[in-house]
């Protein structure tokens, strides 16, 4: 049980990780490319981001050394769902029938592939 919890912990800390990136990203601006550099490493959003990301890595490699790799793969596919929420949440994208079918069949192909036989 402790395992799906990281599992789960793992795909919400890496979509709230590129939320932060998407963030970052608008601090690239300026004149040359090491302006628009200088610009991004001044940017907290980058490094929230990158650590989010790390961690969510380390809890990736955990999640692994327990769980088969074919289970926890088309599990991770969650995270686009997490994404697709808090995409509408942030920035106010839009969330039209298109998107959430698609979302849909990620979800139910996840759980198809990863339950056993």
């Amino acid at each position: 049980m402790l395992t799906a919890s990281f599992l789960f912990l793992m795909t919400i800390m890496g979509s709230v990780a590129s939320l932060f990136l998407k963030q970052a990203s608008g601090s690239l601006k300026g004149e040359s490319l090491g302006a628009i550099l200088l610009n991004l490493l001044k940017t907290p959003s980058l490094y929230a981001g990158g650590a989010l990301y790390l961690a969510a890595s380390l809890l990736n490699i955990y999640v692994l050394r327990v769980l088969d790799y074919s289970s926890v793969l088309p599990l991770s596919a969650f995270t686009y769902v997490w994404t697709m929420f808090l995409a509408k949440a942030r920035f106010g994208e839009k969330l039209n029938l298109r998107k959430m079918a698609g979302v849909f069949l990620i979800v139910v192909g996840a759980v198809l592939v990863s339950r056993p036989r």
